[in-house]
């Protein structure tokens, strides 16, 4: 867990606030006793975690497309390449929904802003060397050119839920163990 006492607090009222203000329909799939804590999110989300993207065309056309995500301090971080269709999405229309699913056990949904991370031509955003090593210790320092080849993002989110069928069964380390 690499969040800050801050941070869980922050993605607590996060998550509190999106469900109170979701659908009746949410709510009754997703209640109190269907749900983690950002502190049971965030020993749960470890390692790297696939993620359904979804962006958006110059044409308002919605587009989906796997990716690596890693939740780390409250929020998600993924990569993709510097040509694909993907990063210019989300380069000039940065609204963004992702979603992770275990089977029926566990789903994370969010919807939020992404930020370029290291920018091809600017200064790296806040965060951008603690992920660079992160990311360089998970897969290897030499797996890319991280200046040239790849691109991340942290999906700011704006909204998100959590659905759990039972808490106690996603492993140790979702009831704080």
């Amino acid at each position: 867990m690499r969040e800050t006492p801050d941070e869980l607090h922050r993605l607590q009222n996060l998550l509190d606030s999106s469900l109170a203000r979701s659908t009746n329909h949410l709510r009754s799939i997703i209640s109190t006793e269907r749900t983690l804590t950002a502190e049971q999110l965030t020993r749960t989300l470890t390692g790297m975690c696939t993620l359904a993207l979804s962006t958006v065309t110059a044409a308002g056309e919605p587009r989906i497309s796997g990716v690596d995500g890693h939740f780390l301090h409250g929020a998600w971080h993924f990569g993709t390449a510097r040509t694909a269709a993907k990063a210019r999405h989300l380069a000039a229309r940065p609204a963004a929904s992702a979603a992770y699913m275990r089977g029926e056990e566990l789903g994370v949904f969010t919807h939020g802003s992404a930020e370029t991370l290291n920018p091809p031509d600017d200064e790296p955003a806040d965060g951008w060397p603690e992920l660079l090593a992160y990311l360089r210790d998970f897969y290897g320092d030499n797996a890319f050119d991280w200046n040239k080849d790849v691109v991340y993002f942290r999906l700011r989110p704006q909204w998100m839920t959590v659905f759990a069928a039972d808490p106690s069964k996603l492993g140790g380390d979702a009831d704080g163990a």
